[in-house]
């Protein structure tokens, strides 16, 4: 069930990011959902081999890189889902970490830490 919550949480946080930024676009709530587990299987499984082989810029740059890589990863998703769209890699930098934080403020705020929801 926590699953599928911080799914719909993700969705959400899909659907806010155009009326914060006019470079994003999402059509519906069916593609904010697909893109929203599409962001979270390549986060799950694509984000830790990247962060791996970049591992040495990611220390020269004290840890900074990881958002560019996350930029590129929100932008490929966008680019792969129908529906989703972002206008280049600027757009999906800050839109990486408007979602981010969007997503984390609702999960504190729906979630509770006992793992019940």
């Amino acid at each position: 069930m926590r699953l599928l919550l911080t799914w719909l949480i993700n969705a959400v946080a899909l659907c806010a990011l155009p009326f914060l930024m006019s470079s994003v676009q999402v059509t519906n709530l069916g593609a904010a959902l697909v893109a929203a587990l599409v962001l979270g299987l390549v986060n799950t499984l694509i984000r830790p081999v990247l962060v791996l082989l970049t591992l040495p810029v990611t220390l020269l740059s004290m840890g900074l890189f990881i958002l560019v890589i996350n930029a590129l990863l929100f932008w490929a998703v966008a680019n792969l889902i129908d529906g989703f769209q972002v206008s280049g890699f600027w757009s999906a930098f800050i839109a990486a970490i408007l979602y981010s934080i969007i997503s984390w403020a609702l999960s504190t705020l729906l979630l509770k830490k006992d793992g019940k929801s």
